[in-house]
Protein backbone atom coordinates (compact mmCIF):
# COMPACT_ATOMS: atom_id res chain seq x y z
CA UNK A 1 0.00 0.00 0.00
CA UNK A 2 1.45 3.48 -0.43
CA UNK A 3 2.75 6.02 2.01
CA UNK A 4 -0.52 8.24 1.06
CA UNK A 5 -3.21 6.00 0.13
CA UNK A 6 -2.50 4.46 3.54
CA UNK A 7 -2.70 8.27 4.99
CA UNK A 8 -5.91 8.44 3.61
CA UNK A 9 -7.10 5.01 5.48
CA UNK A 10 -5.64 5.91 8.70
CA UNK A 11 -7.77 9.63 8.13
CA UNK A 12 -10.94 7.48 7.32
CA UNK A 13 -10.96 5.25 10.25
CA UNK A 14 -10.01 7.68 13.02
CA UNK A 15 -12.80 9.91 11.57
CA UNK A 16 -15.14 6.77 11.78
CA UNK A 17 -14.69 5.72 15.26
CA UNK A 18 -13.72 8.46 17.13
CA UNK A 19 -16.93 11.16 17.56
CA UNK A 20 -15.13 13.50 19.84
CA UNK A 21 -13.07 14.60 16.62
CA UNK A 22 -14.22 17.66 14.84
CA UNK A 23 -11.92 17.78 11.52
CA UNK A 24 -9.22 16.38 9.54
CA UNK A 25 -6.13 17.98 10.61
CA UNK A 26 -7.01 16.49 14.48
CA UNK A 27 -6.02 12.97 13.18
CA UNK A 28 -2.24 14.51 12.92
CA UNK A 29 -2.60 15.48 16.90
CA UNK A 30 -3.60 11.64 17.53
CA UNK A 31 -0.55 9.59 19.14
CA UNK A 32 -2.24 5.95 17.61
CA UNK A 33 -2.52 7.95 14.47
CA UNK A 34 1.92 8.59 15.12
CA UNK A 35 2.29 5.32 16.57
CA UNK A 36 0.82 3.15 13.90
CA UNK A 37 2.02 4.94 10.93
CA UNK A 38 6.26 5.00 12.26
CA UNK A 39 4.98 0.71 13.34
CA UNK A 40 4.56 0.44 9.26
CA UNK A 41 7.76 1.75 8.57
CA UNK A 42 9.44 0.25 11.19
CA UNK A 43 7.71 -3.62 10.39
CA UNK A 44 9.02 -2.98 6.79
CA UNK A 45 12.00 -2.95 8.11
CA UNK A 46 11.85 -5.63 10.29
CA UNK A 47 10.97 -7.63 7.04
CA UNK A 48 14.17 -6.44 5.37
CA UNK A 49 15.99 -7.70 8.35
CA UNK A 50 17.00 -4.49 9.48
CA UNK A 51 16.45 -5.32 13.13
CA UNK A 52 18.16 -2.43 15.34
CA UNK A 53 16.79 0.49 13.19
CA UNK A 54 13.15 -0.92 13.12
CA UNK A 55 13.80 -0.93 16.93
CA UNK A 56 14.72 2.33 17.11
CA UNK A 57 12.13 3.54 15.43
CA UNK A 58 9.39 1.62 17.33
CA UNK A 59 11.03 2.76 20.51
CA UNK A 60 10.96 6.49 19.32
CA UNK A 61 7.38 5.99 18.18
CA UNK A 62 6.75 4.46 22.24
CA UNK A 63 8.41 7.31 24.01
CA UNK A 64 6.37 9.86 21.92
CA UNK A 65 2.84 8.32 21.70
CA UNK A 66 3.10 6.07 24.92
CA UNK A 67 2.06 2.93 22.29
CA UNK A 68 4.38 0.45 22.24
CA UNK A 69 4.25 -2.14 19.04
CA UNK A 70 7.12 -4.42 18.22
CA UNK A 71 8.09 -4.35 14.68
CA UNK A 72 7.74 -7.86 14.38
CA UNK A 73 4.01 -7.58 15.15
CA UNK A 74 2.11 -8.87 12.18
CA UNK A 75 -1.33 -5.93 11.34
CA UNK A 76 -3.39 -5.89 9.01
CA UNK A 77 -6.01 -2.97 7.78
CA UNK A 78 -7.70 -0.59 9.58
CA UNK A 79 -6.75 -0.58 13.22
CA UNK A 80 -7.92 1.65 15.79
CA UNK A 81 -6.01 2.65 18.75
CA UNK A 82 -8.43 4.95 21.35
CA UNK A 83 -6.79 7.12 23.46
CA UNK A 84 -3.53 4.41 23.40
CA UNK A 85 -1.35 5.37 26.70
CA UNK A 86 -0.23 2.11 28.01
CA UNK A 87 -0.91 -0.06 24.98
CA UNK A 88 1.56 -3.07 24.10
CA UNK A 89 1.63 -5.52 21.27
CA UNK A 90 4.44 -8.30 21.58
CA UNK A 91 6.69 -9.14 18.60
CA UNK A 92 4.66 -12.14 17.63
CA UNK A 93 1.09 -10.83 17.77
CA UNK A 94 -1.02 -10.99 14.61
CA UNK A 95 -4.06 -9.23 14.58
CA UNK A 96 -7.03 -8.84 11.68
CA UNK A 97 -8.26 -5.81 9.66
CA UNK A 98 -10.66 -3.70 11.67
CA UNK A 99 -9.79 -4.17 14.86
CA UNK A 100 -10.52 -1.55 18.10
CA UNK A 101 -7.81 -0.91 20.72
CA UNK A 102 -8.49 0.85 23.86
CA UNK A 103 -5.96 2.28 26.35
CA UNK A 104 -3.57 -0.37 28.42
CA UNK A 105 -4.38 -2.82 26.93
CA UNK A 106 -1.77 -5.51 26.80
CA UNK A 107 -1.21 -7.92 23.77
CA UNK A 108 1.49 -10.14 25.33
CA UNK A 109 3.43 -13.06 26.46
CA UNK A 110 3.38 -14.98 29.41
CA UNK A 111 7.14 -15.43 29.60
CA UNK A 112 7.26 -19.30 29.44
CA UNK A 113 7.46 -19.64 25.74
CA UNK A 114 9.74 -20.07 22.47
CA UNK A 115 8.70 -18.93 19.06
CA UNK A 116 4.95 -17.97 18.88
CA UNK A 117 4.67 -16.08 21.79
CA UNK A 118 1.89 -13.52 21.62
CA UNK A 119 -2.16 -13.29 21.08
CA UNK A 120 -3.54 -13.76 17.53
CA UNK A 121 -6.60 -11.61 16.79
CA UNK A 122 -8.75 -11.66 14.47
CA UNK A 123 -10.80 -9.96 12.47
CA UNK A 124 -13.65 -6.91 14.01
CA UNK A 125 -12.49 -7.66 17.44
CA UNK A 126 -12.79 -4.83 19.99
CA UNK A 127 -10.39 -4.93 23.57
CA UNK A 128 -11.91 -2.51 26.21
CA UNK A 129 -9.65 -0.55 28.23
CA UNK A 130 -7.18 -2.15 30.56
CA UNK A 131 -7.56 -5.80 29.01
CA UNK A 132 -5.10 -8.30 28.91
CA UNK A 133 -4.52 -10.96 26.58
CA UNK A 134 -1.53 -12.98 27.80
CA UNK A 135 -0.13 -16.67 25.67
CA UNK A 136 0.00 -17.69 22.31
CA UNK A 137 -3.46 -18.39 21.64
CA UNK A 138 -6.23 -17.18 19.04
CA UNK A 139 -9.36 -14.86 20.26
CA UNK A 140 -11.83 -15.35 16.92
CA UNK A 141 -13.20 -13.12 14.86
CA UNK A 142 -16.13 -10.54 16.25
CA UNK A 143 -15.37 -11.16 19.65
CA UNK A 144 -15.36 -8.50 22.45
CA UNK A 145 -12.97 -8.55 25.30
CA UNK A 146 -14.66 -6.48 28.43
CA UNK A 147 -12.74 -3.60 30.13
CA UNK A 148 -9.99 -5.09 32.53
CA UNK A 149 -10.51 -8.38 31.43
CA UNK A 150 -7.18 -11.12 31.72
CA UNK A 151 -7.96 -13.92 28.91
CA UNK A 152 -5.57 -16.39 29.19
CA UNK A 153 -6.72 -18.67 26.58
CA UNK A 154 -8.65 -19.08 23.23
CA UNK A 155 -11.98 -17.30 22.53
CA UNK A 156 -13.93 -19.02 19.95
CA UNK A 157 -15.52 -16.24 17.21
CA UNK A 158 -18.15 -14.24 18.02
CA UNK A 159 -17.86 -14.40 22.27
CA UNK A 160 -18.05 -11.32 24.27
CA UNK A 161 -16.02 -12.15 27.59
CA UNK A 162 -15.17 -10.47 30.93
CA UNK A 163 -13.69 -11.04 34.37
CA UNK A 164 -10.35 -12.12 35.11
CA UNK A 165 -9.08 -14.81 34.30
CA UNK A 166 -11.82 -13.78 31.45
CA UNK A 167 -14.96 -16.12 30.43
CA UNK A 168 -17.55 -16.39 27.93
CA UNK A 169 -20.77 -14.33 28.53
CA UNK A 170 -22.20 -14.14 25.38
CA UNK A 171 -21.79 -16.16 22.05
CA UNK A 172 -23.49 -15.67 18.67
CA UNK A 173 -25.19 -13.13 19.98
CA UNK A 174 -26.81 -15.11 22.72
CA UNK A 175 -26.40 -14.48 26.47
CA UNK A 176 -24.37 -17.63 28.36
CA UNK A 177 -24.72 -16.33 31.48
CA UNK A 178 -27.54 -13.30 32.77
CA UNK A 179 -26.15 -9.88 30.92
CA UNK A 180 -27.38 -6.49 30.32
CA UNK A 181 -26.85 -5.05 27.00
CA UNK A 182 -23.14 -4.80 26.53
CA UNK A 183 -21.08 -2.07 25.73
CA UNK A 184 -17.08 -0.74 27.17
CA UNK A 185 -18.72 -0.83 30.93
CA UNK A 186 -21.72 -2.41 31.32
CA UNK A 187 -20.53 -5.94 31.42
CA UNK A 188 -21.85 -8.23 33.85
CA UNK A 189 -20.05 -9.35 37.12
CA UNK A 190 -18.33 -12.71 36.93
CA UNK A 191 -18.23 -12.95 40.87
CA UNK A 192 -21.67 -11.09 41.86
CA UNK A 193 -22.88 -14.75 39.49
CA UNK A 194 -20.73 -17.08 41.21
CA UNK A 195 -22.46 -15.76 43.82
CA UNK A 196 -26.23 -15.54 42.71
CA UNK A 197 -25.71 -19.41 41.81
CA UNK A 198 -24.42 -20.31 45.05
CA UNK A 199 -27.27 -18.73 47.02
CA UNK A 200 -29.53 -20.44 44.64
CA UNK A 201 -28.11 -23.86 44.79
CA UNK A 202 -28.14 -23.44 49.05
CA UNK A 203 -31.89 -22.57 48.65
CA UNK A 204 -32.56 -25.84 46.41
CA UNK A 205 -30.52 -27.72 49.22
CA UNK A 206 -32.61 -26.11 52.11
CA UNK A 207 -36.09 -27.15 50.53
CA UNK A 208 -34.84 -30.50 50.08
CA UNK A 209 -34.08 -30.55 53.73
CA UNK A 210 -37.36 -29.20 54.71
CA UNK A 211 -38.94 -31.96 52.75
CA UNK A 212 -37.36 -34.59 54.89
CA UNK A 213 -39.63 -35.77 57.61
CA UNK A 214 -38.57 -35.03 61.00
CA UNK A 215 -38.55 -38.57 61.89
CA UNK A 216 -36.38 -39.50 58.98
CA UNK A 217 -33.94 -36.40 59.27
CA UNK A 218 -33.38 -37.60 63.13
CA UNK A 219 -32.56 -41.10 62.09
CA UNK A 220 -30.21 -39.65 58.99
CA UNK A 221 -28.76 -37.32 61.41
CA UNK A 222 -27.93 -40.30 64.31
CA UNK A 223 -26.19 -42.73 61.18
CA UNK A 224 -24.15 -39.55 60.23
CA UNK A 225 -22.67 -39.11 64.24
CA UNK A 226 -22.40 -42.56 64.78
CA UNK A 227 -20.02 -42.89 61.20
CA UNK A 228 -18.09 -40.08 62.39
CA UNK A 229 -17.28 -41.63 65.68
Amino acid sequence: MGIIKFIKEEIEVIRDRDPAIKSTLEVFLYGSFKAILSYRFAHWLFKKKRYFLARWISQRAARKTGIEIHPGAVIGKKLFIDHGHGVVIGETCEIGDNVTIYQGVTLGGTGKEHGKRHPTIGNNVMISAGAKVLGSFKVGDNCRIGAGSVVLKEVLPDCTVVGIPARVVRRNNEKVSPCETLDQINFPDPLKMEMCKLLARLEHLEHIIEAIPPKDYYDLFKRNIKSDN
